[in-house]
């Protein structure tokens, strides 16, 4: 008796240790978000702690996306832009290359309360809604286990909602080779049987002491980040923007400013024009970009996060060489605000810019400093309560 006495206070001095421990690490996160909002680093990408710490920020707007939030170097770059909150936030980039909605809405079931109320951004790549069946190298590099088992096991969404993203994530069997419990665990959920709902609920105090790890682990490598990598605070200033003099002055890059940062064209000769209509619509009709962006809309609502949909606009010049015409393209401008608003959610596709080459790299789907500077306006508008312009 003695003994269990004992161990018992131990095991309580522990615990309380561990508690306090935790809530010193994210009082420091939340201390440095001006450091880190702005940041790209993976860390903040694979974990879950710097998008808590921002998602609790009152002048934090953050952005998922892919590539296109890191790329060009420019000052009109969103973080870049807003590093020093000119107009009362700062932008905090999550993401990488390839990132898409799959990943995007395993973090928001996983933040889940975090995200109530708060506003964010997400930038589309309109590619991956062309395409029967896009490729998995982004989805595998930007997985993390970690926000999977979060977002399984954690309270935020319903147990149809888990169904369904389940099956999906199910469908990337390499991404859970190495995590038998996780991939054990979706498929209970998937199955959608009675006996795998009880299975499920037997395995989830085992997934919750899981997701303790996990969170014990990021906020400690959080803190590594802090005390060795993370950059001196920027001097944050309010300013007046003129938007139409930002958007006037990155309009005005010169052709071989542009010409740097481009890529060759990948196709030698024209293809007639709209002789290849009937595949893009074909990618446009099957692709399971929209069951991901759908499921991600969901989450969405089922946390009340406030978000804005961005989408960059296809590439016109490119795809006219293509042989894909504007009036194929339309069908994408049509039925992606089409299911963004059923949810009651503002979304900007910058159709008007389709056939603005200086808009987009020229082959690439990233913004150039004019884009960035559309998109800018766009997040400032949003943040401060007003309709998102394009």
């Amino acid at each position: 008796m003695p003994h269990s006495f004992a161990g018992l206070i131990a095991l309580g001095l522990a615990v309380i240790i561990v508690f306090a421990a935790q809530r010193i690490l994210i009082h420091l996160e939340h201390t440095t978000i001006v450091s880190t909002a702005p940041e790209v680093f993976a860390l903040k990408n694979q974990g879950l702690a710097f998008q808590r710490a921002a998602a609790h920020s009152p002048n934090v707007l953050p952005i998922y996306g892919s590539s296109e939030l890191f790329r060009p170097e420019a000052p009109e770059r969103g973080n870049i832009f807003f590093r020093t909150a000119p107009t009362g936030f700062q932008l905090s980039p999550v993401g990488s290359g390839g990132a898409n909605p799959l990943i995007w809405l395993q973090k928001v079931g996983a933040l889940g309360s975090a995200l109530r109320g708060k506003r964010l951004a997400f930038s589309l790549s309109p590619g991956w809604f062309c395409t029967p069946k896009p490729g998995i190298q982004g989805y595998k590099g930007n997985f993390s286990p970690m926000a999977a088992t979060e977002m399984v096991f954690g309270s935020a969404l319903d147990f149809r909602l888990k169904h369904d993203i389940a099956a999906r994530m199910l469908q990337f069997p390499e991404t859970l080779e190495q995590k038998p419990f996780l991939e054990f665990a979706l498929r209970r959920l998937a199955s959608g049987q009675f006996l795998d709902r009880v299975v499920f609920c037997a395995l989830w105090p085992a997934g919750k002491i899981q997701t303790t790890l996990f969170e014990l682990e990021d906020h400690w490598a959080a803190l590594h980040h802090i005390r060795r990598q993370m950059k001196p605070p920027p001097r944050l200033e309010e300013q007046t923007v003129d938007w139409p003099q930002v958007i006037a002055k990155a309009s005005k890059a010169k052709p071989a400013d542009v010409e740097m940062i481009q890529q060759p064209s990948q196709f030698d000769r024209k293809i007639t024009p709209g002789s290849r209509d009937v595949g893009f619509l074909t990618g446009v009709k099957t692709s399971p970009a929209w069951i991901d962006l759908d499921l991600l809309l969901r989450c969405l609502a089922s946390v009340h996060a406030r978000p804005l949909i961005l989408s960059m606009p296809l590439g016109g010049e490119f795809y006219d060489h293509a042989g894909i015409s504007r009036s194929a393209r339309e069908e994408f401008y049509r039925k992606l605000p089409a299911l963004v608003e059923q949810y009651q959610f503002p979304v900007v596709e910058f159709q008007e810019h389709d056939e603005d080459p200086p808009f987009l790299i020229k082959n690439e789907p990233h913004l150039t400093a004019k884009g960035w500077a559309y998109y800018d306006r766009a997040l400032d508008d949003f943040f401060h309560g007003r309709l998102p312009r394009g």
